[in-house]
């Protein structure tokens, strides 16, 4: 049996700027807040209410004004769960009507695309009926759409699909932020459209598995001149559309390209699409890397300090997302593990729960393991996400 270390529960409201303790702080789990020996900063605990954590835990203690560590740690056994389960995500078949829906939206735009390298005259009614129906399956089918996103369940079609997913993602940060629905709907053709002028660069650039030249890196960095080019001398979009595809890799500090315009000079739906754009790239799995977990790339997200977002778009992203994205597999404090299947958006790092393995050990692979609102189950808490190809692996 593996020992663990004693974690000391310290509530929130008890913290004050400028305390130290001897080991690593963390939030919710493994949620590192600070190190060891580090200060903590009135933006720590500002971001402890702000997602209405009540605790934190450490095995170290508060270091009192002499820097004399008081009492050390105990330890004590705790059992390990080691048992192989089904991770796959339900409903991914070609029989089922979220899937089709998801597939169909992809292998349109796919089309359009190949349309758009050939020469073939497309009009911009093309793109804003793909948006559309994007947006009525989207209303049906919210949940499933995350799960594909995170999962990479449609092998192919690589732009079409990176795009059909930032739309999704703009669209569901678009609606959290009440936009009207007129600007939803740009914002879903500038999300389709954001990267189309990759057509226009060489695909020893797009598909080099290596690392990029200078050179290569700058033609890269012309995809939005090239994207806005397509969209109002070929396909005579609006100016708004135009613009989203044009500022997406603008920066909220000024850093960004083509322009280096900063802050709120960046159109809202560009600042979206930016956001949607980075958190699919960060999950999709790409010819060079593999995909980060759907939790890793959030505190990616959360992580940027006002560099290349809008804070005021990661806090909605981070509300629709969850800090645990749907379909996650996390462990609980427990020794149990379980599939996000629901976000409470005011509390995005205690979403709703399905037990997959108990913390007995007993295995829940047929969809009826118990549901847990761990907005309402204050005794649990997530430890840690897991990936499912690993654990899978290590536990086979």
């Amino acid at each position: 049996m593996p020992l663990i270390m004693r974690m000391n529960k310290i509530n929130t409201d008890t913290l004050r700027p400028g305390q130290v303790f001897s080991a690593p702080v963390y939030s919710e789990g493994d949620n590192l807040l600070v190190p060891a020996l580090t200060p903590l900063r009135q933006k720590d605990i500002d971001f402890l209410y702000t997602w209405d954590i009540g605790h934190v835990t450490t095995i170290g203690d508060l270091i009192d004004p002499d820097e004399k560590v008081i009492s050390a740690p105990a330890l004590q056994p705790q059992p390990v769960v080691k048992t192989p389960i089904n991770f796959s995500i339900s409903d991914v078949t070609e029989n089922s009507a979220p899937y089709r829906a998801y597939k169909t939206l992809i292998e349109r735009l796919s089309s359009v695309f190949t349309g758009i390298k050939s020469g073939v005259d497309i009009t911009m009614h093309t793109i804003d009926n793909i948006g559309t129906q994007l947006l009525q399956d989207l209303r049906l089918y919210p949940h499933n759409f995350i799960d594909y996103i995170l999962g990479g369940e449609v092998i192919g079609h690589e732009l079409a699909k990176n795009s059909v997913n930032t739309a999704i993602l703009s669209a569901l940060t678009a609606q959290e932020l009440k936009l009207t629905h007129h600007k939803i709907h740009n914002i879903i053709s500038g999300a389709l459209l954001h990267d189309i002028g990759m057509l226009r660069l060489s695909k020893g650039i797009t598909e080099k598995k290596g690392g990029l030249s200078e050179a290569e890196l700058e033609q890269i960095k012309s995809h939005p001149l090239h994207s806005s080019r397509i969209i109002s001398k070929e396909l005579f979009g609006t100016q708004e559309v135009n613009l989203i595809a044009l500022q997406h890799h603008e920066r909220w500090d000024g850093k960004g390209y083509p322009d280096k315009i900063m802050g709120p000079a960046i159109e809202i739906g560009a600042r979206i699409v930016s956001v949607a754009d980075a958190f699919e790239a960060m999950v999709s799995k790409k010819s060079y890397r593999n995909s980060l977990l759907g939790y890793q790339a959030v505190k990616n997200l959360l992580a940027d300090n006002a560099r290349r977002f809008d804070p005021a778009v990661i806090i909605v992203f981070t509300k629709i997302i969850g800090i645990y994205p749907i379909g996650s597999i996390i462990r609980l404090n427990d020794g149990s593990l379980a599939r996000v299947v629901g976000i409470n958006t005011e509390a995005p790092i205690r979403p709703v729960i399905q037990m997959l393995v108990d913390k007995n050990g007993n295995v829940h692979e047929s969809g009826d393991g118990a549901t847990v609102d761990l907005l309402s189950e204050k005794t649990l808490f997530i430890k840690n996400a897991i990936d499912p190809a690993e654990f899978s692996e290590s536990n086979g």
